[in-house]
């Protein structure tokens, strides 16, 4: 192994603790301050090692954890952008996507071109969330946030304006496509919290 292989890949992962630092809106479950994208990527690989006996088709949980632990990476550069928040480069948005792309070439383009290949079409296979994996992941980094808002009475929902239906739209079928039995789960306390809190 070479001195610049190393290198490289002592760069990738020095440059990969900034995410760290970058804030989420999803509030720890004390309730005490804002989670980081490290802790996050960090909690929704262990959720998808609890909860892979759930997924809606077979899996390979590896894959699996390996796309969770790098897909906020681009994060470093972008930014959190919330689900729930509304106008400007929102969630999902041709803005969003086309920055983040971007993140992702700087980002992964650290590594050595073997890993950096590997890397981006790991993180290619989450975004695009069409093979069994990247579903089941995908639902795993969308169902955590729902489970510490309903943690923390409701969370950031209400900062965010969040309906019922919005929460569906947005989250809830990406949830119940790779893990329905999860979604199912969660119903009767999801429509608890809205019928109470529901404006």
């Amino acid at each position: 192994m070479s001195d610049g292989r190393l290198a490289a890949q002592i760069a990738f992962l020095n440059e990969a603790d900034k995410l760290k630092s970058v804030l989420r809106a999803t509030k720890t479950l004390d309730a005490s301050r804002r989670e980081n994208s490290g802790e996050h990527s960090w909690h929704i690989a262990l959720y998808a090692m609890v909860l892979a006996e759930h997924a809606s088709r077979p899996i390979n949980i590896n894959r699996v954890i390996k796309m969770l632990l790098i897909h906020d990476l681009v994060e470093i550069d972008v930014g959190d952008v919330p689900v729930h928040a509304q106008g400007g480069a929102a969630h999902g948005s041709s803005e969003t996507q086309a920055a983040e792309a971007r993140a992702a070439d700087r980002i992964f383009g650290l590594l050595p071109a073997d890993q950096r290949d590997s890397f981006r079409a790991l993180w290619d296979e989450f975004e695009a969330a069409e093979s069994d994996d990247a579903v089941f992941a995908k639902s795993v980094d969308r169902v955590q946030p729902v489970i510490c808002n309903l943690e923390t009475g409701g969370g950031t929902w209400p900062e965010f304006n969040v309906t019922r239906q919005q929460l569906e739209d947005r989250v809830g079928w990406k949830v119940e496509k790779g893990a329905p039995k999860l979604w199912a789960f969660l119903q009767s306390r999801i429509a608890a919290w809205f019928s109470v809190n529901a404006s």
